[in-house]
């Protein structure tokens, strides 16, 4: 008898990035780390997310021409770890399929996201890729390496929904159907590219026994978090206007958060150049999404490099005239121009 493994399709999930706080919770004390309008920490380890960006269902209208539906579906109840997925609905041939994770610093955001939703609805029509866009646990409450588990966890979970639906037919057909999985990629932007690349580097790892049949073809990684004690010089000297998605400020806070107690931002999570021998690391083919104004620009070019001198198939763009996170969060002429651009190179990569 086989046993049901179908994922669900909810209505209960939390789409929420803020938790609920118990009644008898203590006084939350004074306030420790703040990032403002976006996080703000007290002593007693109560967390407050003000929702800066609205959430919103998988239903919420998106453009007709796009001709892509969306749903919801769980991973990890214990955990309420679960996923939105992207499927174009006009395409009728298997598509690559792209396991894609959020940006926010390891402690804000949510797939369920209005800027992702979006971004992820036009990524998926321009690309003809299914989506599956994982919503993962946050830090302080869940410091690294719970965001690596949770998209290992991801992982894993589609390799049983597609086992389950070659064996019998089930309510993940509607998108497990739709999918190339000898053709499956892994990608985020900012905190969500430093998931993708340490979910890479541990699967790659292995001896891909443990994935088969799913064929990991390559890594897409935009605007990469990643950090160092000694600081760069697009982080010293590039000129941020308050509203900046990502200042350096907002980015040691981040990491203060995220990192295990005790660890500095030399922490291999953080910074992949040190305590790392990259010729020995197993990587698949990389696509690095740079942006110009960017405080990490510098940080992401010495990461391509020193991917290419330890012998690795690695690409990159650098985007002129557009800062931090510009894909999701501008709405400018020179930002759609760049996003559009952006959506054409990572289509590129993946049909190769």
């Amino acid at each position: 008898m086989t046993r049901k493994i179908m994922g669900t399709l909810t209505s209960n999930i939390n789409l929420s990035p803020q938790y609920n706080v118990p009644k008898d919770y203590p006084p939350h004390g004074s306030v420790v780390e703040e990032i403002q309008g976006l996080i703000r920490v007290h002593k007693h380890g109560y967390v407050e997310r003000p929702q800066v960006v609205p959430c919103v269902t998988a239903s919420s209208k998106m453009s007709p021409e796009l001709n892509v539906t969306s749903r919801d579906m769980a991973i990890d109840s214990a955990t309420n770890t679960w996923a939105r997925f992207y499927v174009p609905i006009s395409q009728h041939k298997k598509m690559p399929f792209l396991v894609y994770f959020h940006g926010g610093g390891f402690c804000v955001g949510s797939a369920a996201w209005s800027c992702y939703h979006d971004f992820l609805a036009r990524l998926s029509a321009k690309v003809e890729c299914v989506i599956m866009s994982v919503n993962y646990r946050l830090a302080p409450e869940n410091p690294l390496p719970a965001p690596y588990d949770d998209g290992l966890k991801a992982i894993m979970w589609v390799k049983q929904q597609m086992l389950h639906q070659q064996h019998n037919k089930g309510g993940s057909e509607w998108w497990t159907s739709k999918c190339n999985f000898s053709s499956v990629f892994l990608g985020g932007d900012s905190a969500g590219a430093n998931i993708a690349y340490n979910v890479a580097t541990r699967l790659c790892a292995c001896d891909g026994a443990a994935l088969r049949p799913l064929n990991l073809k390559g890594l897409i990684l935009i605007q990469p978090f990643f950090g160092g004690e000694v600081r760069t010089g697009s982080e010293k000297c590039m000129a941020q206007s308050p509203g900046s998605a990502l200042n350096l400020a907002a980015s040691d806070t981040y990491w203060r958060l995220a990192l295990p107690c005790g660890a500095n931002r030399d922490h291999p999570w953080c910074n992949p150049l040190v305590k790392v021998k990259l010729e020995e690391l197993k990587l698949m083919r990389t696509l690095v999404c740079i942006s110009e104004m960017d405080i990490l620009k510098d940080r992401n070019l010495e990461f391509c490099d020193a991917l290419v001198r330890a012998g690795k198939r690695v690409e990159y763009g650098v985007f002129r005239g557009v800062g931090h996170a510009f894909q999701i969060l501008s709405k400018s002429q020179v930002s759609k121009s760049r996003a559009k651009e952006m959506m054409a190179r990572v289509k590129s990569f993946m049909a190769l």
